[in-house]
């Protein structure tokens, strides 16, 4: 294989033509023979996902004819039929598999439900044309709108709910965000700290819910919120902080992959909030003032304040937890 640069979903080469996939266990992207198989340093094989042809899947599976484990994570998608339902899947899947290897970077275990029916995760990636969709997670069950793929769609959405941010992989990443609440907040310790910074979770959500919406956010919700959704529930704080947590982490590892610019060295001592002050804060600035350069609205439209530097820092504390607790 020539020395041209690949990225995380190319199945082929531009340049030299090789056949490629993506090696979740070595977390890279490695050549394949004609035939679709790759052997592996420990001499086990494997061959690239049946679904590439659907939803261009590029990643490896443990046996021939197989699909791989991002996609045994999908538990429904659109019929066949459904032209529109599936153009929109291979948007959402692509979205998907990014956020599963952001979480095997960040050490978060990915159970599938046929692995742990109780505690395990599944996404429903659901096709609006058909029926309507409710994006949410039910124990361990992401369900996914996949009218949210649209540009048009998501952009309408955004502006009726007065939002700063939308994407399809943001949404992967809020509702994740649920998912490892319900999986990593266990035990007195955790939980206690959890309510002192987010608030008690117990609170009604339904009721919540009607009074966010019947009177917005507090007032001075910046001081103290990434977003005006995150002080809707404590739930929904947790979520929209976990959702920035992943934002920054994988920002920062692709500006560095790509050579780019950032402040003094990083160290295992570093806190996340050291990360998130002496790293990331700049160079969000500097990615906001490169857009506003090309006439585009800023690239992260946040502000993150002293007690959200906290919540985030409790956060990316997870990522040594167990799912058990």
């Amino acid at each position: 294989m020539c020395e041209n640069p690949l990225h995380f979903e190319n199945s082929q080469c531009v340049s030299c033509g090789s056949r490629l996939a993506f090696s979740r266990d070595e977390r890279e992207v490695v050549p394949v023979d004609q035939d679709g198989r790759y052997t592996a340093a420990d001499g086990t094989t494997w061959t690239v996902c049946r679904n590439l042809g659907l939803s261009g899947c590029t990643w490896l599976a443990s046996t021939e004819g197989a699909q791989c484990s991002a996609c045994d994570l999908t538990r429904t998608r659109p019929h066949d039929s459904d032209a529109v339902g599936l153009r929109q899947f291979w948007d959402a899947e692509r979205a998907k598999r990014h956020l599963v290897a952001e979480l095997d970077v960040l050490g978060f275990p990915v159970v599938d439900k046929h692995t742990d029916p109780q505690d395990g995760l599944a996404f429903d990636l659901l096709s609006s044309v058909a029926e309507s969709v409710t994006i949410g997670h039910a124990d361990g069950v992401i369900t996914i709108d996949l009218a949210e793929t649209e540009a048009s769609h998501r952009e309408k959405l955004r502006a009726q709910l007065d939002e700063p941010y939308r994407t399809m992989l943001g949404h992967f990443r809020h509702e994740s965000g649920h998912y490892f609440e319900w999986q990593l907040v266990r035990g007195q310790e955790r939980i206690a700290r959890s309510r002192e910074l987010f608030g008690d979770e117990s609170a009604d959500y339904q009721a919540e819910l009607d009074r966010h919406y019947a009177e917005g956010p507090p007032e001075d919700w910046e001081s103290s919120h990434i977003s005006a959704y995150a002080t809707m529930h404590p739930f929904e704080d947790f979520a929209e902080t976990w959702a920035h947590y992943l934002h920054i982490c994988d920002t920062i590892e692709t500006a560095s992959e790509y050579g780019l610019a950032l402040p003094g060295p990083r160290t295992a001592q570093d806190s996340f909030r050291d990360v998130v002050v002496g790293t990331w804060v700049p160079l969000a600035i500097a990615l906001n003032m490169i857009n506003r350069s090309m006439g585009h609205d800023d690239l992260y439209p946040f502000v993150i304040p002293g007690p959200v530097l906290d919540k985030l820092e409790f956060v990316a504390s997870l990522s040594g937890a167990r799912l058990d607790g």
